[in-house]
């Protein structure tokens, strides 16, 4: 969604402090990019009637519901909650006297809104933000299953192919193109894929844990999730060889078995993997030499010279999610890999741009509708990616309504790792590491041990500054 927000605005993130130290050149580079990439956010807070945050400098100059979402699920709400929750309201607007996500051009992947709000929740203990969120996102899925449900799925581009170079060729029209907006091709509105389920399934997840918080039935929502997993899992994955299928043609039934690294991120953050074919899935994930690429193979038309725009290309925020899945998926290595290629990349230029060639490492907007494209500067997702796998998988956040618990996954090069000034409700904390591993076997709150496996490790009460400290190792049984 594009709204007006009007000129740019010195927000309160001039006084958040958050800084990562880390020994040897890894861990340096890392906290180097930390801080651009704050530097990066607060550049794109913005000034309406409140403050908001845009998707980024060039062309992306306002909101888009979603770069809202994911830069608040990413990063945003942990790091400043009032700025994530007004982004997240100024990608809403009444439609017949009921307020509803933005009802834009790019509905496919709106409800990724619902997943950022009940996690902002989470991190907020915000009800009355709950409140009028759960009423949002409840109103603007029934308008989605009305509108896009079809047999058990729902049908739209993917979630990053917003272009038509992430696309075969024989589903454009080939009188147009010349255009690059992917609705302009009439076969595309119509497919399915599967980054765009799968946020469908993480917002029915939301939903029933928003109804759950409000002492409402989430009984609908869990039986809508589980219903289309199962329709994810019966349509898109093979057994042979393993992984899953980028997209499904409805009217011919043909399948493109192409990697969508979006798709595979979210089938390990929503479950519909499983624990055991996370780790496969993401192991097997084509990497180029700079990282994780959006889709591979190239598609026709494209090649390593003339790369597509939303085909094998770098994005940063992309690399973030499989980052931050490699975590959920406690897997070290992969987590650690995909993590130091995002912190080379983002450190390689200067600002942070949404995409880069595969092959080179070098800034590139990628080809699509026969032009090369620019990548624009100052990207916020491309900074809250980075940010958000730090958040998420170095020291492992997982907020809840009762409190903050810990999931690090450490890599070997990270070991001994802090993150001081990090805002927790009422409470700033400093968060240090130790051992590497994705296995928790330490935890203490300000020198006092707390259990591993409690169900909070910093209450959502606590207040002031809190010192955590967490040790890892290789394996649960190590001390």
């Amino acid at each position: 969604m594009r709204s007006d927000p009007g000129r740019s605005h010195a927000s309160g993130w001039s006084s958040l402090v958050l800084r990562l130290q880390a020994p040897g050149d890894e861990g340096e580079r890392l906290a180097r990019v930390v801080e651009a990439s704050l530097a990066t956010v607060r550049a794109n807070v913005v000034l309406g009637d409140t403050e908001v945050l845009r998707a980024g400098g060039g062309v992306y100059d306002t909101p888009w519901t979603r770069d809202a979402s994911l830069n608040s699920w990413l990063a945003v709400s942990q790091l400043d909650p009032g700025l994530a929750r007004e982004t997240l309201l100024a990608v809403t607007e009444e439609v017949d006297g009921v307020r509803l996500v933005a009802q834009d051009d790019q509905w496919w992947d709106q409800m990724l809104w619902a997943v950022a709000a009940e996690h902002h929740y989470r991190v907020s203990a915000d009800v009355d933000f709950l409140t009028e969120a759960y009423g949002i996102a409840a109103r603007s899925m029934a308008v989605r299953e009305r509108d896009s449900l079809v047999d058990g799925l729902f049908r739209g581009p993917a979630v990053m192919q917003d272009g038509a170079s992430g696309y075969p060729t024989e589903l454009l029209d080939p009188s147009l193109l010349h255009e690059s907006f992917v609705l302009l091709h009439p076969r595309l509105p119509h497919v399915v894929t599967l980054s765009t389920n799968l946020a469908h399934v993480a917002a029915y997840d939301a939903l029933a844990a928003m109804a759950h918080a409000l002492d409402l039935d989430p009984a609908p929502h869990r039986e809508a999730a589980d219903a289309l997993r199962n329709e994810v899992e019966r349509v898109f994955w093979s057994d042979e060889p393993g992984s899953y299928s980028f997209l499904v043609e409805p009217a011919t039934g043909e399948r493109y078995d192409h990697e969508e690294a979006l798709g595979v991120a979210l089938a390990v953050l929503t479950g519909a993997a499983g624990p055991r074919r996370a780790q496969m899935i993401l192991r097997r994930l084509h990497r180029s030499a700079h990282g994780v690429v959006n889709l591979w193979p190239h598609l026709v038309g494209y090649d390593d010279e003339l790369p597509g725009r939303h085909n094998a290309m770098c994005w940063p925020m992309v690399m973030g999610m499989c980052a931050w899945a490699g975590a959920v998926a406690g897997d070290v290595d992969t987590f650690g890999a995909d993590l130091a290629r995002l912190s080379r990349l983002l450190g390689s230029a200067d600002g942070q741009f949404e995409l880069y060639d595969a092959v080179t490492g070098g800034v590139h907007g990628g080809w699509q509708a026969g032009r090369s494209w620019r990548s624009e500067p100052d990207q916020t997702w491309s900074a809250t990616a980075l940010l958000g796998a730090v958040l998420h998988g170095l020291v492992g956040l997982r907020p809840g309504t009762g409190g903050l618990r810990f999931a690090p996954v450490v890599p070997a090069d990270l070991d001994g790792a802090v993150l001081t000034g990090l805002p927790y409700r009422g409470a700033v904390l400093e968060v240090s590491t130790s051992g590497s591993g994705a296995h928790l076997v330490e935890v203490r709150v300000d020198g006092a041990a707390v259990p591993v496996d409690a169900p909070v490790h910093v209450a959502g009460s606590a207040t002031g500054r809190v010192l955590v400290e967490l040790r890892c190792a290789q394996t649960q049984g190590e001390t």
